[in-house]
């Protein structure tokens, strides 16, 4: 197959405004670097503050880049997932059956990656969340040991939001590890 030329865009958005910056010139720099890709033209847009967000900052930058093989564009999109790509050259793409089989094979092995990452970020998530479900429960009661307390006042040692709190402690109510008596929790 011959040169397959396409213009992409790479967005990052996050904060602070330095880091937004400094990671899209690493994402250009990383992708000037792979010998798959060849940058035709590079244009880098001026970071500018979201409105909804204090604090919170995004830029992008168009990129035109050559590349060899379909197979590369498809990974382009998998590791730098940009916002856009359009393919520019060739006006058509033609291949044998053995080079669309190769593609497709290559594209399913890539998302067999990603869900299996996926899968286990999951997995890692929940145990982590029923780890700190049992570590709260734990300490609610410890502190609950110390004395009874408002929600208001575990919410404030505690450090998580009152909102979050009280649903957690409806829960360590209906469990029978603690009860609510005119706004107090207190050890069952």
């Amino acid at each position: 197959m011959s040169k397959i030329v396409f213009r992409a865009v790479i967005e990052v958005a996050g904060k602070p405004k330095e880091h937004i910056e400094e990671t899209l010139q690493n994402y250009v720099e990383t992708l000037r670097k792979d010998d798959r890709y060849k940058i035709v033209r590079e244009v880098f847009a001026d970071v500018k503050k979201h409105e909804d967000a204090e604090d919170f900052w995004a830029c992008f930058a168009e990129v035109e880049v050559e590349t060899e093989d379909l197979v590369h564009l498809t990974h382009f999109g998998f590791e730098f997932m940009p916002a856009m790509i359009e393919v520019i050259e060739p006006q058509e793409l033609k291949f044998s059956q053995t080079e669309f089989s190769e593609y497709l094979s290559d594209l399913q092995l890539k998302l067999h990656e990603v869900d299996m990452i996926a899968k286990q970020v999951k997995m890692e998530n929940d145990s982590i969340k029923l780890n700190m479900t049992g570590l709260l429960g734990n300490y609610v009661r410890v502190l609950l040991h110390q004395g009874n307390k408002t929600s208001e006042q575990l919410s404030g040692i505690t450090g998580v939001h009152q909102d979050l709190l009280e649903d957690f402690l409806d829960k360590m109510i209906d469990d029978g590890k603690i009860d609510l008596k005119e706004g107090i929790y207190f050890l069952k």
